[in-house]
């Protein structure tokens, strides 16, 4: 095991990380920007570092700092949480080049997970379903890109090989459209992710978007952890997550868990990972992998009782996962609330002090959250300021328990969408089970009238 860990993220996946080295008995170094002196993992590390000032580019996306931070502390591996740097493949390669362990997958395994074709053309071999579409990048040739999306059939989607987060997607209805959508797709990737490649795929009307979480070792062994439904999003970004899914049968979700366990042996992955599939008609499409842990993974924490963290930092270290797919069991229902500093319904961001901050507790209630009272949300980076976790026995019990601890939990000083929250915990179809991705958006359009 290693001795110290230099954690190269903020908030609340921050002091999550910091919490799973102690338990291991690592010492963990903490990095911030100068807007996030006051952070709670920063007062309460053994070892902070300041790496920049508050633009991200400067501090949390700036390679160099961060491994001088791992170096000036003795750090032996680098845990890059979630989004920043976290699936940057020329990250992962510095730090392993600069004599750390990347706590992470091979820079192979993001760059290969990282490209959607590559992705794709990778699922297609190791037998996990996909959505029709291209075989790879689309052709030059108009002639050519009318024909591959007339057989795939419209509405198509024409979606950039690089892209993520919702960005670089066009929707396509006729013909007509096709390749005027196509160039400036094309032109949108070039810009915004450096590689203008752009493939098609078949557009599902109303998909649910289930999820795998895997976790592999550098022995080729692999689970598999259940499934999440995060069809509870907003501009493709999740507000709501939940394990199990509802109403999908175990079975469907046991064979699909056990092509992506497959897919994970075949390209020699490694570390924790997230298979993302579109439902729809009772068939599964995968749209992409995200090699990292996930915002979401305490779902699949509560609902396996496996600490998906330590065994991130346990594989990084050469050790051999602790447990098999026959000793995962499913127990029960949680579900995650994601809560933003934003106006619950607008949706715009609200930094500023919080002058009174009170956390729900009881039976079954997890909190993630950086945040304490008088703490400044600072205007830089994304409005998440924790999460609320909840686990029952069934998925009524964990609505029902929801229901509390939001009605427990208290923001003052800026807007948070907790409200909102309420509302759909108590929202007839959100309760019955099995909302589409488009949903809330639908439903905030409806309440904003």
């Amino acid at each position: 095991m290693f001795k110290k860990i230099l954690v190269a993220n903020r908030g609340e996946i921050a002091l999550r990380i910091q919490r799973a080295c102690r338990e291991l008995g690592v010492r963990a170094v903490m990095v911030y920007s100068e807007a996030d002196r006051e952070a709670k993992y920063v007062k309460l590390a053994e070892e902070a570092v300041c790496i920049g000032p508050a633009q991200s580019t400067l501090s949390y996306l700036n390679m160099p700092a961060i491994i001088s931070a791992a170096e000036v502390t003795d750090a032996e591996a680098i845990h890059p949480g979630y989004g920043f740097l976290s699936e940057n493949a020329d990250f992962a390669e510095r730090v392993e080049r600069s004599g750390f362990q990347f706590i992470g997958p091979t820079p192979e395994s993001i760059r290969l997970m990282g490209d959607k074709v590559s992705a794709k053309q990778a699922m297609i071999k190791a037998g996990v379903p996909c959505v029709p579409g291209s075989e790879g990048e689309l052709p030059d040739d108009p002639a050519q890109i009318r024909r591959i999306a007339k057989t795939v059939g419209y509405p198509v989607i024409i979606k950039a090989a690089g892209g993520g987060g919702g960005r670089g997607m066009r929707v396509v209805h006729t013909e007509a459209a096709l390749i005027n959508a196509v160039t400036m797709t094309r032109a949108e990737a070039g810009a915004a992710f450096g590689n203008p490649a752009v493939y098609l795929e078949k557009f599902l009307q109303d998909p649910r978007h289930i999820e795998i979480q895997v976790l592999a070792d550098k022995f080729k062994n692999a689970v598999y952890l259940g499934e999440r439904d995060c069809s509870m999003q907003r501009r493709h970004q999740k507000i709501i997550e939940e394990a199990p899914a509802p109403g999908i049968a175990r079975k469907l979700i046991e064979r699909l868990g056990e092509r992506c366990v497959t897919a994970c042996k075949k390209i020699a992955y490694r570390g924790a990972g997230t298979f993302e599939f579109l439902y729809e008609d009772g068939e599964f499409y995968f749209i992409e992998m995200n090699t990292r842990v996930q915002v979401e993974h305490p779902v699949t924490e509560m609902t396996t009782g496996v600490d998906i963290v330590k065994t991130q930092i346990m594989v990084a270290a050469g050790e051999k996962l602790p447990f098999t797919q026959r000793q995962i069991q499913i127990r029960g229902h949680a579900i995650e609330c994601r809560i933003n500093a934003e106006d619950p319904y607008k949706c715009t961001p609200s930094p500023g002090r919080i002058t009174m901050w009170h956390a729900p507790g009881g039976p079954g209630v997890r909190v993630d959250s950086h945040i304490y009272t008088n703490y400044f949300v600072p205007p830089n980076y994304d409005s998440m300021i924790g999460k609320i976790i909840v686990h029952g026995d069934t998925r009524e019990q964990a609505v029902a328990r929801m229901v509390t601890a939001l009605g427990e939990t208290v923001v003052e000083g800026i807007s948070s969408n907790i409200a909102l929250h309420r509302e759909l915990m108590l929202d007839a179809k959100f309760v019955a089970g099995g909302t589409n991705i488009h949903y809330l958006e639908e439903w905030l359009d409806h309440h904003q009238r």
